[in-house]
């Protein structure tokens, strides 16, 4: 029970040295796995991309074991198994764990692997506290945006390129998914598939449904932030107040 204690330590605590530096190099085995998928779209030659391969598959043991120990270590196991964050590693690692049958349109699946970044943006992250709720939605915005643009184009490049030449590497799929995303349309790289066609669909529907939301969120906290005051309690140190306080909210001291 104390080395499951530890091992939970270590993957949950980020500000415990030991655990910052776990998640640290777990986020940037994320960028590298990000990185490889995107350069194997580009032409590379044999001997490169074989190493490109035994990169990946290095980082996609690194991610079984992990999601395991996680998955070990939980108090409530089947609680965990269907969390958010347990279903985007097990999306992540599925290639793998799939890899003795011939599913090929599994890699399609591996575009999600860029989720596994939102652990790291959300309260506490490794860059700091986010205390200030307004940064805090600003970061998810940034993050939601990046993600549709980035996961979708990994998804219609898979599913376009066989079959359109004009989706040639992963850059054209970003090109389509700004354009198409900004409402620009130019027209001049479409998808052609139905598989193309529907992915489309799905990464406009996403922005509508994502975006204004968070975008709302962002609103009603300014509006919020606007009829407050920074003035810093001599007690508590709380510094948001509202204009018309005289007492401190948080433990009730008179405020100067």
């Amino acid at each position: 029970m104390i080395f499951a204690d530890k091992i939970s330590l270590y993957l949950e605590d980020i500000e415990h040295p030991i655990g910052k530096a776990v998640n640290l190099a777990i986020a940037g085995l994320v960028v590298v796995s990000t990185g490889i998928f995107i350069a194997e779209t580009y032409p590379l030659s044999s001997e490169l991309r074989s190493i490109f391969e035994r990169i990946d598959s290095i980082v996609l043991y690194i991610f079984t074991i992990e999601y395991l120990l996680r998955f070990i270590t939980a108090q409530d196991k089947l609680k965990y198994l269907f969390s958010f964050y347990s279903l985007i590693d097990l999306i992540a690692i599925l290639p793998m764990l799939t890899g003795i049958t011939d599913v090929s349109f599994i890699r399609i699946l591996r575009w999600f692997r860029i989720l596994r970044l939102l652990r790291f943006i959300e309260g506490k992250t490794l860059l700091g506290n986010l205390d200030r709720e307004d940064s805090s939605i600003v970061t998810r915005i940034l993050f939601t945006i990046f993600s549709i643009i980035f996961i979708y184009s990994g998804l219609i490049y898979q599913v376009e390129h066989p079959v359109n030449p004009k989706f040639d590497t992963f850059f054209d799929a970003v090109y389509f998914a700004v354009v198409t995303m900004t409402t620009v349309g130019f027209g001049d790289i479409t998808p052609i598939s139905n598989a193309g066609k529907f992915m489309t669909v799905l990464m406009i529907l996403s922005g509508i449904a994502l975006i204004p939301w968070q975008l709302g969120d962002l609103i009603k906290q300014v509006a919020k932030s606007a009829n407050k005051v920074n003035a810093a309690c001599p007690n508590c140190q709380l510094s948001s107040h509202d204009l018309d306080a005289n007492f401190c909210k948080r433990c009730g001291t008179k405020l100067h």
